[in-house]
């Protein structure tokens, strides 16, 4: 992407002869453009664009990934990571990619309720061997998203307002420097809450330690509206939030349904609004609280119920198959009827926008101050909107749904780099200030100068290095 490139030009992306020389010394599988297998190791979730590195390293243990690190930094070279690459934001062009895919060891200690887990497992992995013990992670709503990318970018997870963010129960941290060094960092060491919510800027996570909640069943579900009803849904649900306990986290989305034969004949081209219900606790209770919900009209879906935890991910059935995707967000300090009057005015069913809006509610134990300084601010904020747009691959890159931003400046007290999806042709300095309050950022800034000072780690939401 050529604005962070030319911000960062302190490392090469040109790829050596000397460099060239030394890859039949790896220990890991390597692919250069034009070899098979480049294209099938390249490719990941985001389908808008793609990393095209000038060799990729197909890690598949943590000392793979310190030689990889140790190579690019002995070539000048800078380093893009993928997993799934669900995440990506700025794209590799030129470089070494190290693809974490293959390292997917998890090992669950069921007496102390933690997991490790390697880069490349997917949240649904986790989901099933952590159920084995009758526990269960503080995931997201998509089962192929890697668990450890969206760990560091905080993890807003289906139950977070009871338990907070996935980083906050992190134990420690397998990370690879700038330096070639294999750290492992627990709370209290300085770059432990610095890389826990500033995605990959300080280095390549290998594994991960988290802590994981007794939880083997959840009441959820979606209940789906018809156009004419989106307002009023959106306004019930609106004050309905106030009125339920940390155990419930829900959201609201709305979009329109394609009219192609994919989607089911009652959806085709439809407008809706889809309220998704996550609650720690029993049917009963659950039937009682969502009422008010229920009490909005005739649902064109309505499938809430007491689930295994390991069914979890159809709360939101988030899409399965590859796409491609671009996203702006709104931390809000409230919501008010206002506000959802102008998100309507520029996202509602008559706007022709296009794109999907999704408010989620936050507030809870996402309120509470993570430890060691995370870097995850914001957290007075009671409601982030997303807006999502769906480019075609190779599209011009423009800045997705600036519109909806602009309605919801006066609630706005931020915005989640964690929810900033491609569009990295708009990524620079001061999107990701934003991110951050002001203290923060100069934290991380000095961090960065003293781990990473040649901003080897840069495609991402970036953290510049200190002057």
């Amino acid at each position: 992407m050529g604005n962070i490139a030319a911000e960062n030009a302190d490392f090469a992306i040109e790829f050596t002869a000397a460099a060239e020389a030394e890859l039949p010394t790896f220990a890991a599988p390597v692919f250069r453009p034009g070899d098979e297998g480049y294209a099938a190791e390249i490719a990941g979730f985001q389908t808008a664009y793609q990393h095209s590195p000038a060799v990729v390293v197909a890690a598949r243990h943590a000392e793979d990934v310190r030689a990889a690190v140790e190579f690019a930094a002995r070539h000048r070279l800078p380093v893009a990571v993928q997993a799934t690459g669900h995440g990506l934001s700025v794209a590799a062009d030129g470089g070494v990619l190290i693809s974490t895919r293959r390292m997917t060891g998890i090992d669950i200690d069921a007496a102390a309720a933690t997991a490790r887990v390697g880069a490349g497992v997917q949240a649904g992995a986790l989901i099933e061997a952590a159920a084995r013990h009758g526990l269960a992670p503080l995931n997201g709503s998509s089962p192929s998203v890697g668990v450890v990318g969206y760990v560091l970018g905080g993890g807003l997870g289906l139950l977070g307002r009871k338990f907070g963010y996935a980083a906050d129960h992190v134990r420690a941290i397998e990370l690879v420097t700038a330096d070639g060094r294999m750290r492992t960092l627990r709370p209290g060491d300085e770059l432990f809450g610095a890389a826990l919510g500033s995605g990959g800027n300080f280095g390549v996570v290998t594994a991960l330690e988290l802590g994981l909640i007794p939880v083997t069943t959840v009441y959820g579900g979606q209940l789906m509206f018809e156009t004419a009803l989106v307002p009023h849904a959106l306004e019930v649900w609106r004050e309905w939030t106030a009125t339920v306990p940390d155990a419930v986290t829900s959201t609201v989305a709305m979009l329109a349904f394609p009219d192609i034969a994919q989607v089911p004949p009652p959806l085709r081209g439809r407008f809706v609004a889809s309220i998704r219900v996550a609650f720690d606790g029993s049917a009963e209770e659950g039937e009682r609280l969502v009422a008010p919900l229920r009490a909005i009209g005739a649902a064109m879906k309505d499938d809430l119920r007491a689930m295994p935890y390991t069914e979890s991910h159809t709360i939101h059935s988030d899409p399965a198959d590859p796409h491609a995707y671009a996203a702006t967000n709104a931390m809000l300090d409230d919501l008010t009827s206002e506000a959802i009057e102008a998100l309507l005015a520029v996202a509602g069913p008559d706007s022709g926008l296009g794109a999907v809006i999704d408010i989620r509610h936050l507030g809870g134990a996402l309120r509470t101050p993570g430890h060691d300084d995370l870097a995850l601010d914001y957290r007075e904020a009671g409601y982030v909107v997303r807006a999502i747009t769906l480019p075609e691959p190779g599209a011009e890159p423009v800045e997705p749904a600036a519109s909806v931003r602009a309605a919801l400046a006066p609630w706005t007290v931020g915005h989640s780099l964690n929810f900033l999806y491609g569009a990295g042709d708009v990524a620079g300095e001061a999107q990701t200030r934003a991110g951050y309050r002001a203290d923060t950022y100069a934290r991380l800034s000095a961090l960065k100068s003293k781990y990473d000072p040649h901003n080897m780690f840069r495609f991402n939401r970036n953290i510049r290095p200190g002057r």
